[in-house]
């Protein structure tokens, strides 16, 4: 163990932030990520048992990343260094490299280099950890908010075990709040602090998983709060301080994961979920268009002729979209959506066209038939382009039968969802016909 790091951590400075001074050196006073630090788990038993192998964690701001790398710091035998890499240089790196390798060569202690934020690495620095990471000189630690299979090198997740941080739970943010408020040592015991419920309840809720964000609402209440001798914290302290609520939304995971959650809940026929996420991104200023191009998309993707409808109000609503702007914007989005979630659905296009390309990926093109050909222009006659072609208006019931394909290959399998019966039945109708009746270009 580190004595001198578990020391300083375990007599810190009060006037450090609350959130600072509140980071936990023994697992016991560790909150959340129960999925991967319980004590079955096999991260936890890696680091009880001092056997960590580089890692990357995962996850939103305020979870546990950084306050876990530190928890480690505190327990290993292992030498350990952290780094900023939104401030650290590839000079910071080198050297830390050659002290590890000095350090590795005439001790055989290795190196644990901790990187907050190792997604702002570039990729020369992330490149220069990799030697030392593959031969084991340097136990890497990263923590990133942003998904690491995006923003870290390949070479360098391959080498790490990656642990996903879940946001932390109210009840997760209250149990961090009150142990705050009743630390002498380290929190706030000594200012004789009563907060009501409600506060509690909002500080947790606001703060949406982050326990920095709560325990540095919590400090500043205990400054606007202050009386005489004691602190009084409530609903309308609290008011004081928050402001706009700021949702965790960059152009990576969660773009793609919101706008995920939000075609699956269409797809699902979940109208309050689809609202939900809609609403999500557009207070996280996702682009509209965006979101209209991905409606346009499902109408046809997951519900096509169950609806015919659904692309014409998706469509609609993206060129309400183009044409009008936010904020009122956000309500044709909402009809749009509301409209697809509640409609029919069938992928039975989507199956239709995907089968279609692989038939002419894999297998060989098929001829157009002669008849079929064009005749607009002097010299098909000649060529016996359009010869023999039947005019469907010129027959009963506007159908007749002939050869439309070289080889017959079925790729569109309508369903009995919403009016794609109606489309089966007619589709039943039209073979019925072909039985009937006969024509020389479909022999």
């Amino acid at each position: 163990m580190d004595e001198k790091l578990f020391e300083e951590r375990e007599n810190q400075d009060t006037s450090e932030p609350l959130s600072f001074r509140m980071r936990p050196v023994r697992f016991d006073d560790f909150v959340g990520q129960e999925h991967i630090l319980s004590k079955d788990k096999a991260l936890r038993k890696l680091i009880e048992s001092d056997g960590i192998t580089s890692a990357i964690f995962y996850g939103p701001p305020g979870c546990g990343k950084t306050a876990l790398a530190f928890l480690i710091a505190g327990m290993t035998k292992k030498h350990f260094v952290s780094l900023n890499a939104i401030t650290a240089t590839v000079a910071d790196v080198r050297k830390i490299i050659e002290d590890a390798r000095w350090r590795k060569k005439q001790t055989g202690k290795k190196t644990i280099l901790f990187i907050d934020e190792i997604s702002h690495f570039n990729k020369l620095q992330q490149d220069a950890l990799m030697p030392e990471v593959e031969n084991g000189t340097i136990i890497l630690i990263g923590a990133t908010t942003h998904n690491p299979f995006f923003s870290i090198n390949r070479a360098l997740v391959s080498r790490s075990n990656v642990f996903e941080f879940k946001p932390l739970k109210t009840q997760d943010i209250k149990k961090i709040l009150q142990r705050a408020i009743v630390d002498k040592e380290k929190g706030l015991g000594n200012l004789n602090i009563s907060i009501t419920d409600e506060a509690l309840e909002t500080i947790a809720r606001f703060s949406d998983g982050d326990a920095r964000k709560a325990l540095n609402i919590l400090e500043l209440a205990s400054i606007i709060g202050k009386k005489e001798n004691r602190v009084e914290i409530d609903n309308d302290c609290i008011n004081q301080i928050i402001t706009k609520k700021y949702i965790a939304y960059d152009r990576e995971d969660q773009h793609y994961d919101t706008i995920s959650a939000f075609i699956k809940s269409i797809r699902g026929s979940d109208p309050d979920a689809s609202v939900y996420w809609l609403a999500k991104m557009l207070a996280s200023g996702e682009d509209p268009a965006f979101i209209a191009r991905r409606l346009v998309i499902a109408a046809s993707e997951d519900i096509g002729n169950a609806d015919p409808m659904a692309i014409v109000v998706a469509t609609s609503a993206l060129d309400a979209v183009e044409h009008i702007g936010m904020p009122e914007a956000k309500i044709c989005l909402a009809q749009a959506t509301i409209y697809l979630a509640t409609a029919p659905k069938s992928n039975a296009c989507y199956l239709a066209i995907e089968s279609a390309m692989q038939e002419i990926e894999k297998h060989p093109t098929q001829e157009v038939p002669e008849h079929l050909k064009s005749t607009g222009y002097s010299g098909a006659e000649k060529l016996s382009h359009g010869k023999g072609y039947l005019y469907p208006h010129d027959f009963p019931e506007k159908f007749v039968p002939q050869k439309y394909m070289e080889k017959k290959i079925s790729f569109y399998k309508p369903t009995d969802s919403g009016y794609e019966r109606r489309i089966k039945i007619f589709l039943q109708r039209i073979e019925t016909l072909k039985k009937n009746r006969g024509s020389t270009n479909e022999k």
